[in-house]
């Protein structure tokens, strides 16, 4: 069965201002996602990152507990967690490229107080781009 977790975090040094650090997140991201069988996208937005992964059970499990420990982003909260159908998201790790655009179409104001809600409309605003 396949799952769908979310998540917000707030970045810490480098990761935080750093394009270097991005790409270098992003690359790692793509080789251990693609190794796991997951999928998903992730948003940096001042300061704050989302991401959301999708796939197996115990590989989404072995994934959030490295997260967990990351040095690069504090205050992980998990916004959803839920059994899925079918993938949404299809490559191993797609970059957001405009979140402030995403937020306005979305009505967001911050992520800060990111809802189930606020995910499921951010995802439907990416299907539909």
């Amino acid at each position: 069965m396949l799952h769908r977790v979310v998540y917000v975090s707030e970045s810490v040094g480098a990761t935080a201002v750093s394009t270097q650090s991005l790409a270098e997140i992003l690359g790692a991201s793509d080789r251990n996602n693609r190794r796991d069988h997951l999928t998903g996208c992730v948003l940096f937005h001042e300061g704050r990152i989302v991401q959301a992964i999708e796939g197996g059970r115990a590989d989404i499990d072995r994934l959030v507990r490295r997260l967990l420990v990351d040095p690069r982003h504090t205050g992980m909260r998990i916004i959803v967690d839920t059994p899925i159908s079918e993938r949404l998201m299809h490559e191993p790790m797609a970059l957001c490229r405009d979140p402030a655009t995403m937020m306005r179409r979305t009505g967001l104001t911050t992520l800060s107080r990111l809802t189930a809600g606020d995910v499921q409309a951010m995802l439907e605003y990416r299907l539909a781009a």
